[in-house]
């Protein structure tokens, strides 16, 4: 065993919201140490060279969701941040048909007038409806949620503000968030739009990362939030950040750094200490003993309490609910090394300037999730692709491109089968697909990467593959996220905080969770010290 060493705040885990919260502890004064198991930062979101030249997100690859707050408070433009936004997002038919959604609203408009005039004319509408719910939404999204059941009269207060800003909203705005939080994605979007290609399209979105269809109770939400994210004002507003997400991660890590955080990486904790009901720092894999009054977890919730703490030490029901938290990962990768762009009949190869969106209509992912429901992989899957490297050409050799597939649905747990064992056959039956839409695209292929649900788990830590650290479900989110009483960063540990996606606001890269965690931090540290609110619960 190595000598011990004292810091006032641990961070355990260095992906994304472990690096915003060990920034901002540190920016506050607090000497923080942020711990990575791995031998870079960024968990999910890091940027790797699949061969030569060919740099790929290999789990997380989109910016869409993160905090414009942090952005600014953690000067991190000042750090190298570059966001690149995605023009468009493509969606192909298998017959030939295709429609595209622009930045440029009139383009979109002629585009989609191609299929439906009446689609055309109820698309400003529905766009107009989605920005009120989101606005309305924003201020719950990026604050401290009041806890339900702690009695306290700052709670209290809380909720009655809360209960007056939804009763300030006007009648269909607070509807429209109400049907999306208790309903399906298909449900709002066929009140808006007759074309299946278009709502195929839109409706992907409320199935990303999540064990339903765009007809179950459930996807409403996930639709929702898939649109709180915000660039330069505009919501909705989905891109890449430069070098990929590992390229914003370590932008991230350099502002910790120069706030003052230390990044220690191989360095995997082995459990929390604590001594009557505090904590008191970590012990790493290695037998290392490294104290602080504060230790935050950026792991999953399942992660954060039965594994690294005595269940014994937690209260029943949140052990409980904690062992009722639903995982259920869905969600692979698949990267493709290309000798040059694929073709799709009658387009000029521009329209992989940006997203391309598998999803011909809410049948076929209706199709799709009827064989996840079963246990098995789907046959024709929902594939959210694009070829970063038409947009940064330093992701790819000159003339060559990374394609990135974001694979839906694929179970975490096969039936009769494994991943080990069905790697190669899920990444054949994407590669498929993609030769079906795109004629000739496996003669590009130089290399392919698998990335299954159990290889995420494995390789980052997420439970189940779960890329949202657990499932984005109304019974899952603000009050309840990831327990009742447990939704305001603390734990019942005097001193042992939470951080990762599996609080509040959830998952995606949006940083809320590792910024709210440390004001939550902060403000307990100002009244009395760590031990401040942990008694009343969440």
């Amino acid at each position: 065993m190595t000598a011990s060493r004292t810091y006032d705040a641990i961070v355990i885990g260095g992906g994304h919201n472990g690096l915003v919260n060990g920034a901002y502890l540190a920016k506050s004064g607090l000497r923080t140490l942020i711990l990575e198991r791995r031998h870079l930062v960024g968990g999910a979101a890091i940027t790797e060279e699949l061969m030569p030249g060919f740099h790929f997100t290999t789990f997380s690859y989109a910016v869409s969701l993160l905090r414009p707050d942090i952005i600014h408070e953690l000067d991190l433009v000042k750090h190298g941040y570059f966001p690149l936004l995605m023009p468009h997002s493509f969606a192909p038919a298998d017959d030939g048909g295709h429609i595209t959604l622009s930045k440029d609203r009139n383009l979109t408009i002629q585009e989609i007038s191609r299929h439906s005039r009446r689609d055309a004319d109820a698309y400003d509408q529905y766009g107009h409806d989605m920005a009120q719910i989101v606005q309305a939404l924003k201020p719950l999204f990026d604050s401290v949620p009041p806890n339900l059941f702690s009695g306290q009269a700052e709670d209290a207060l809380a909720l009655a503000d809360l209960a007056k800003h939804l009763k300030g909203l006007p009648q269909r705005v607070l509807h429209n968030i109400v049907r999306l939080l208790t309903g399906s994605a298909a449900d709002f979007l066929d009140d808006y739009f007759e074309g299946e290609l278009l709502k195929g399209l839109l409706s992907s979105s409320g199935i990303i990362g999540t064990k339903v269809g765009p007809r179950s109770q459930g996807s409403g939400v996930v639709l929702l939030f898939h649109n709180m994210g915000e660039q330069d004002g505009v919501f909705g507003n989905w891109g890449f950040h430069k070098g990929g997400n590992g390229g914003l991660t370590q932008v991230l890590a350099r502002a910790a750094q120069s706030f003052g955080a230390e990044i220690k990486l191989e360095a995997a904790v082995s459990k929390v200490l604590t001594t009557n009901g505090r904590t008191t720092g970590v012990v790493l894999a290695d037998g290392t003993e490294l104290h602080a009054p504060v230790v935050v977890s950026a792991l999953d919730p399942r992660r954060t309490f039965p594994e690294l703490v005595e269940p014994r030490e937690l209260p029943e029901d949140l052990v409980e609910n904690i062992q009722r938290y639903k995982f259920q990962g869905t969600s692979s990768k698949v990267n493709f090394a290309l000798d040059g762009l694929p073709e799709f009949p009658g387009l000029d190869g521009t329209q992989f300037r940006g997203f391309t969106n598998i999803a011909p209509s809410m049948d076929y992912l209706e199709r799709a999730f009827d064989e996840a429901k079963y246990g098995w992989y789907s046959s024709k899957p929902y594939l959210d692709c694009c070829i970063q490297s038409t947009i940064d050409p330093d992701m790819a050799p000159a003339g060559k491109h990374v394609m990135s597939c974001f694979t839906h649905y694929t179970p975490y747990k096969l039936k009769g089968s494994d991943w080990d064992t069905e790697r190669d056959n899920l990444g054949d039956t994407v590669q498929r697909r993609l030769e079906e839409l795109f004629p000739g695209f496996s003669k590009l292929v130089l290399r392919r990467e698998v990335v299954t649900p159990l290889d995420i788990e494995r390789t980052v830590g997420l439970s189940e593959g779960n890329i949202f650290a657990g499932e984005l479900m109304s019974p899952q989110l603000y009050f309840f996220r990831p327990a009742p009483g447990w939704n305001q960063y603390r734990t019942p540990i005097h001193g042992y905080y939470q951080c990762g996606s599996g609080t509040h606001p959830g998952g995606c890269v949006t940083g809320g969770p590792g910024r709210l965690a440390s004001q939550q931090i902060v403000r307990d540290l100002a009244r009395s010290g760590p031990a401040a609110g942990a008694a009343a619960g969440g």
